[in-house]
């Protein structure tokens, strides 16, 4: 069941043919929806997308890490990793 991810081409399509609207103005809304969470999301808040998920910033402290390729213990300096928790909407579609 391996098929390849939804291209924002094909997404735009998909909204557009949705909203009942021209890709123009489809492709605008993802456009906005995508600024409206980076920026909230890079300035450490966090963005629900009802019926999909939440999008959040969490810092990461920091730690030792080991380089595989040497086994050396490195120091990593702290920092923020993007986080998406699942909606259980989304989960209860996929599995039931």
């Amino acid at each position: 069941m391996a098929t390849k991810p939804m291209t924002k081409t094909q997404l735009v399509a998909a909204l557009a043919d949705e909203m009942g609207a021209d890709k123009k103005a489809a492709s605008a809304a993802l456009d906005a929806v995508t600024a409206v969470v980076t920026k909230e999301v890079a300035n450490g808040g966090a963005v629900t997308l009802p019926g999909i998920g939440k999008v959040y910033c969490r810092e990461r402290p920091e730690r030792m890490v080991r380089n595989p390729a040497t086994g050396e213990q490195i120091k990593k300096e702290a920092d923020k990793q993007v986080k998406v928790t699942v909606a259980k909407a989304l989960k209860d579609s996929v599995n039931g």
